[in-house]
């Protein structure tokens, strides 16, 4: 049986993504690493693959397993010359991924390594393209670089929930969100970066549903040790695309000197010039302490106009920080609207 390679390059890691779709990125990682040595070599033992990429043979045997169900012709064979191999017909080339094909996933395993603590995706990277003499270094191309200011202290949290949801434990953490600080036990699913940021998706054992927690909120992580049984992992389309939904319009008036900020924060689209020379900004937010902070980090180069009533919050709140620094009072009227209407946020 033979598979025309064209075909198979669209559909190979839609297919592998869909097969795994209750696994891990590790997982994926390494069945395409498992495919890449079955192409350029003509048998090798599940022992071996094992060996290679450190896991046990039944975790390889459950691999190949995976493979198949993605519409790889693998045979297996028992005895002193028994092993894994790819069909004889299957064989048109050395490789089902072209160039550029290739130096995707090769950037995307660099990525990974932007926030590892270990080498691992090097590693399989080495394996990727042996043999591969007309793909270029990635970085020749794009380099994407996911690690942060917080890389110290992501790293070892990224490396605990990856071998979590490998052998399949709950965590606990301790969690800090505007709501207050919580204490909670996951069963991880996956390791998420969305938004700029770091998640971990799992099933909340507290809340009994699915949720997204924000890794830089996520202090005295640890593996609990207790194995729980996967749940079918909600489709792709349920995770939401923006978890704080907008609840309100704003309109401020900018001066031309934080034009930068606003195309670097909120696109092009966001201001209309004016004849003065100044900015006309309109945006939904979805918190309001969020946006004061946005706003007083603009310091006096924004001004808000709209709603009427957090100009009067806005205010009050620079009135506030201004007694905090001079130590002269205001008006206390003032300060009881401040204290009402600054809660509501």
């Amino acid at each position: 049986m033979t598979m025309e390679r064209t075909a198979f390059s669209e559909t190979f890691c839609r297919d592998i993504i869909r097969t795994t779709k209750k696994g891990t990125p590790m997982k994926i990682d390494r069945l395409i690493g498992i495919l890449s040595i079955l192409l350029q070599e003509e048998k090798v033992t599940a022992s071996y693959l094992a060996e290679i990429f450190e896991v046990s043979r039944r975790t390889i045997n459950r691999d190949v397993e995976a493979l198949l169900r993605a519409g790889i012709p693998l045979t297996t064979s028992q005895g002193q010359n028994g092993g894994i191999s790819i069909m004889p017909a299957y064989r048109i080339d050395r490789t089902v991924l072209t160039s550029f094909e290739m130096q995707s996933i090769l950037t995307g395993l660099r990525s990974l390594d932007s926030v590892a603590g270990t080498n691992r995706y090097q590693q399989l990277m080495k394996k990727l393209s042996s043999d591969q003499a007309s793909v270029k270094a990635p970085e020749s191309h794009i380099m994407i670089n996911l690690s942060s200011w917080y890389k110290s202290s992501l790293s070892p949290k990224i490396d605990l929930i990856q071998k979590t949801i490998e052998a399949g434990h709950s965590v606990t953490f301790c969690y800090y969100a505007p709501s207050g600080e919580t204490v909670r036990t996951i069963d991880p699913y996956l390791l998420v970066f969305q938004w700029s940021s770091w998640y971990v998706w799992g099933y909340c054992r507290d809340r009994k549903d699915f949720r997204m927690f924000k890794l830089n909120r996520i202090q005295e992580l640890s593996d609990t040790g207790d194995h729980y049984e996967k749940l079918p992992l909600p489709p792709i389309e349920y995770f939401p695309e923006n978890p704080y939904p907008n609840q309100f319009h704003i309109t401020a008036v900018c001066e031309p000197e934080i034009k930068w900020h606003l195309i670097e924060e909120y696109g092009m689209n966001s201001f209309k010039e004016r004849e003065d020379g100044k900015l006309l900004f309109e945006f939904d937010f979805s918190s309001k302490e969020n946006l004061f902070g946005w706003l007083l980090s603009m310091g006096d180069q924004i001004e808000l106009t709209e709603p009427a009533e957090f100009r009067r919050d806005m205010a009050e709140l620079a009135m506030g920080i201004y007694e905090k620094y001079t130590g002269k009072r205001k008006d206390p009227l003032l300060a009881t609207h401040r204290k009402q209407s600054y809660n509501k946020a």
